[in-house]
């Protein structure tokens, strides 16, 4: 990936995480009148080299997934690096080859491609919790595919 694409990329990334955890975005316009009183704080989330991509063919999809109460996803894995974002509530969450934990909201995460992602479950047996994921594709088809599959034709996110 050449470098304009890889700042691209990292620029629709860090867009995407910014969107994510505004929850106020859209409620209303912007009082012009007053003087800010204090500068914007930054912190980053996530910090991650990207594994080498076609940057030519890159694509990013952003979406929210919504855990009910004491929902679970079955063990799955993505063709694609994933960003993710705890916007509400908390998940509990396992990659292959770490230790099972608990991400709350204001919380992000990196999954590796094919890394393999076995707990994926709501943390709270009474309250939703809300994803955003980021994928960074250079390639179509599905976003996930369950763990043991095969990556074939798109068929959209699962």
């Amino acid at each position: 990936m050449n470098t304009r694409t890889t700042a691209q990329a990292l620029g629709v990334i860090a867009g995407a995480l910014a969107l994510a955890a505004t929850p106020a975005l859209g409620q209303g316009a912007a009082d012009t009148t007053r003087a800010p009183q204090q500068a914007p704080r930054r912190a980053p989330l996530v910090e991650q080299a990207l594994p080498p991509m076609q940057g030519d063919r890159l694509k990013v999809t952003v979406l929210e997934v919504v855990y009910a109460p004491g929902a679970t996803s079955a063990p799955h894995v993505h063709p694609c690096p994933v960003f993710g974002y705890v916007a509400a509530g908390a998940l509990r969450m396992q990659f292959k080859g770490l230790p099972e934990r608990v991400y709350r909201a204001g919380e992000a995460f990196y999954e590796a491609a094919h890394g393999g992602h076995l707990v994926g479950a709501n943390a709270s047996a009474t309250e939703p919790a809300r994803l955003v994921a980021t994928f960074v594709c250079d390639r179509d088809g599905p976003l996930s595919v369950p763990m043991g599959g095969t990556t074939g034709p798109a068929t959209g996110p699962r």
